[in-house]
């Protein structure tokens, strides 16, 4: 209702206490225990009903109770120390200044844009694992010191709460919220306080107006951007009211809001804070992509100090500067819209010609559809550098975009992998982040102030009294949900108070609901299941949770399933369904498991970051090898379901893999588990967590995500950008040799190879190689000449390929030139070489980046 309007009261605090306004705009409390000690000090009971909400704590704590600390000089010297602990924080030099104090590339600032972030449940502005993705990549990118300015939505309605009817089938609901209440504060206007920053962007004919709030995130700002303005008229105020909602005109809206208005949120903010504007733009996902457009129009313009540039010279600039990450695996996932609609909301926006704005998005290679408008394939086009999101994930997205570099082989594709990470101080159990601390080891095992071998210093015995300690947590915070949950589907809550067992095997499964990830896969065998559940000797228990998009009914109908299976009173005690899966029912169950299930089809999880935040926590994982765990899966560290993607079945293939689910937990998993010494303690089990910690911790890190983003995208990003930077005309001089190459590519040709050997050689020696090139108009040095290697397959093609580089060559007549290169003969077997030819500019980041090759002709 429109008619209501709201106003935040906000408590004033005595003058000693005025540092704890401080502590909770800063959202570093989420993930910094002392603070949260702090916070749970003024008042433990207020602190769990408000859900660790600082704000919500301070605003709802008596002024009797403020009073009282205001005079406690043990809780002054605490708030003191907390406050001068996240001043030394904020200030002090930390890895990316030291790193960055050698480098001469490293980018002065990076805009990270994202359609979610999921800091904490305090600010629910996140779905699922793109959103916790984003989140930890700005703490970890705090904690490293690395200028980062984050760029999102602020949604009215955030994604959805969760809750089930009677028959288990999921509803929804979008409680309204209130920025104000939140630990958010408005950008402002620098020569104008009292007026809030308003960014406009251009939707359909009319202005858009939105306000900025700001998230500090330790050192990072982040910027939510909001529709709900009362400059804005009817629809326009709710552009930004709920996460993934709407239809395209909407969901078109929202993300012009995020990529234009974001880069225009970064300017205004940069200008009213004097922080360097960014070199950098990485668009997280598709959906931020036309954060390229924008800023193509800054060149074309001169905004911003910028000289004018053509379009063609302007794409140069902003392509040099960008970094894409795509993060589905799948064609679905990725936003398409009616080019008629692109072009409806993009003709006023000036002066950026239709045909190029509708060119970048266009599915012009073999499979596409030409009335659809790609936002990934945009995103490629927009940005120099692009990554999926683990080994894997690199593999299949170089295979799906294949089309855009057609003439190269799949594995050349420009597409590389820095595999996620996520943020330990968030997601570790506070105890056992001291264990790791405390210990003590050499400088191969510490990382970011831990010794990840810590625990091999550690009694066993203690280590295993901390698990259970982990499993209570999380068995108490399941109760509790439960029975809640249990009231509001109007059913029996009594028996819930004895659910789970602090002593019994438990497994974790929690993600979204799409079809392809199989909620009820271990459901394949209900009776099979049963037997598992309630074993007399060594049961298992499992905890369930996720969300189904709103839209997705098959998703709806597997929690539905599940949940009615876990309805039954034969095993209700042994597995249960958590509604509304978030950060704060997360935080608990991750160090709860001993077990972490996964089973998606392979390949379509990206990465899975959820078994790292469990393996972080001395948990197995039980994994399909997809995403993540197909890249550092090791049988120390757990199991890994075979996968049988070579089926065609779907029905057929589900049956296998489930019945490989079964066998692992029943004929491997609970017998080590159960396997106690006389102390209770089960020696084996204790030394795979400690074995998971040792060895996947340092590489699930997020900071050591967000340092290889550093060094591998960030840092070359920023090189390229500075380059063009350097003088007005390198970006316009690097767009006509763009323009000279691809219009003469037709005159270059491989006339001729041969090999100047026999047919039969001994491993170790060499063959050369000899090819007449034409070149036609094209200098020599604006071409590389390329000897390409490799294993013949069944169908005569080349895979495990090599490139040898020959630079030199000798004229010949008529315009041809003569190349030779040796072929190493390292390995036995059939070996096949072709000569390739491809554009060379020093500018280039790859052979493939203008997608132009020439082969020899087909004999």
């Amino acid at each position: 209702m429109r008619a209501i309007r709201r106003f935040t009261v906000r408590p004033v605090l005595p003058e000693p206490l005025t540092a704890l306004a401080e502590l909770a705009l800063n959202l570093r409390w989420c993930w910094h225990a002392d603070t949260r000690e702090l916070f749970a000090s003024i008042d433990s009971q207020l602190w769990a009903r408000t859900r660790h909400d600082p704000i919500k704590l301070l605003s709802e704590v008596g002024s009797d109770r403020l009073t009282e600390l205001a005079g406690d000089r043990r809780f002054l010297r605490s708030l003191e120390l907390a406050q001068a602990d996240l001043a030394d924080y904020l200030q002090a030099d930390r890895w990316y200044q030291e790193w960055a104090a050698g480098q001469p590339d490293a980018p002065r600032g990076i805009g990270y844009f994202s359609p979610e972030f999921g800091i904490t449940e305090v600010l629910p502005q996140y779905s699922g694992g793109l959103g916790i993705l984003a989140g930890d990549h700005l703490k970890a990118a705090s904690d490293l010191g690395v200028p980062v300015i984050g760029v999102g939505l602020l949604y009215r309605h955030g994604y959805f709460t969760q809750s089930l009817n009677a028959s288990g089938w999921q509803q929804e609901r979008y409680p309204m919220i209130d920025p104000n209440s939140l630990p958010l504060r408005l950008l402002r206007d620098q020569s104008d306080p009292a007026r809030p920053v308003v960014i406009e962007v251009p939707l359909d004919g009319r202005t858009l107006h939105a306000q900025v709030w700001l998230a500090q995130v330790g050192r990072v700002p982040l910027l939510l951007l909001d529709s709900d303005v009362e400059s804005n008229t009817g629809s326009d105020r709710d552009v930004t009211d709920r996460l993934y909602g709407g239809g395209p005109d909407h969901r078109l809206a929202q993300e012009i809001l995020l990529g234009i208005g974001g880069v225009r949120a970064i300017r205004a903010y940069c200008a009213n804070t004097g922080t360097p504007a960014p070199q950098v733009f990485h668009t997280n996902e598709g959906h931020a992509g036309f954060l390229g457009l924008e800023r193509i129009r800054e060149f074309l313009t001169g905004d911003h100090d910028h000289p004018v540039l053509d379009f063609d010279a302007a794409l140069e600039e902003t392509r040099a500067g960008t970094v894409f990450t795509t993060h589905t695996p799948v064609p679905a996932g990725i936003d398409r819209f009616d080019r008629d609609l692109i072009r409806r909301y993009f003709e006023h926006y000036q002066p950026l010609p239709m045909d190029r704005v509708l060119a970048l998005g266009a599915e012009d290679y073999d499979g596409g559809d030409p009335g659809r408008f790609n936002m990934a394939v945009m995103g490629f086009r927009l940005a120099q550098r692009a990554n999926g999101v683990s080994k894997l994930h690199g593999e299949v997205s170089r295979e799906m975009f294949h089309g855009l570099w057609r003439l190269f082989d799949t594995a050349e594709v420009p597409i590389t992998s820095i595999t996620n990470g996520v943020h330990h101080e968030t997601w570790m159990h506070p105890a056992l982040l001291e264990m790791l601390e405390s210990a003590r080891g050499d400088g191969d095992t510490v990382l970011d102030g831990y010794d990840w071998a810590g625990l091999e210093r550690v009694d066993r015995q203690s280590i295993w009294a901390l698990k259970r300690t982990m499993r209570l947590d999380l068995i108490n915070m399941a109760r509790e949900r439960l029975a809640a949950s249990c009231r509001n589907r109007g059913l029996p809550s009594d028996w819930t108070a004895d659910v789970l067992d602090p002593d019994v095997a438990t497994f974790g499964f929690a993600r979204r609901v799409p079809s392809y990830k199989r909620l009820t896969l271990m459901l394949r065998d209900p009776e099979r299941l049963k037997r598992l559940l309630t074993d007399p000797q060594r049961p298992i228990q499992i905890v369930i949770a996720g969300k189904s998009h709103p839209d997705d009914e098959g998703g709806k109908a597997l929690i539905q399933q599940l949940v009615q299976f876990a309805d039954q009173e034969s095993v209700r005690h042994r597995i249960v369904f958590l509604p509304d899966y978030d950060i704060g029912m997360a935080r608990p169950l991750y160090p709860g498991c001993d077990v972490w299930m996964n089973n998606p089809l392979r390949p379509y999880e990206a990465c899975g970051t959820s078994g790292m935040k469990a393996a972080l926590n001395g948990a197995a994982n039980l994994s399909i090898r997809d995403g993540w765990w197909d890249e550092w899966y090791d049988p120390a560290y757990g199991w890994a379901i075979p996968s049988a993607e070579g089926i065609d079945d779907p029905s057929q293939r589900d049956d296998l893999e489930a019945r490989s689910l079964y066998d692992m937990i029943e004929n491997e998993i609970v017998m080590r588990f159960y396997d106690t010494d006389g102390h209770g303690v089960p020696q084996r089990w204790v030394q795979t967590m400690i074995d998971t910690v040792a060895g996947l911790g340092p590489k699930v890190l997020a900071s050591r995500m967000v340092r290889d983003y550093v060094e591998q995208l960030y840092a070359p990003a920023a090189a390229s950008s500075r380059r063009l930077d350097s003088s007005p005309q390198a970006a316009e001089k690097l767009a006509v040799w763009k323009r000279r190459v691809r219009d003469l590519w037709s005159q270059v040709s491989v006339d001729h190879v041969e090999s100047l050997g026999g047919e039969t050689v001994q491993v170790g020696s060499q063959i050369e190689v000899s090819a007449l090139v034409r070149l036609g108009e094209l200098r020599s040095d604006e071409i590389e000449v390329q000897l390409i290697t490799g294993r013949v397959g069944a169908d005569d093609e080349l895979f495990d390929i090599r490139t040898h580089r020959i630079t030199d060559g000798v004229d010949q007549t008529d315009g041809v030139r003569r190349y030779q290169g040796v072929v190493d003969t390292e390995r036995s077997g059939a070996i096949g070489y072709t000569v390739r030819v491809v554009p060379h500019h020093p500018e280039l980041a790859s052979d493939a980046e203008l997608g132009l090759a020439a082969l020899p002709a087909a004999e």
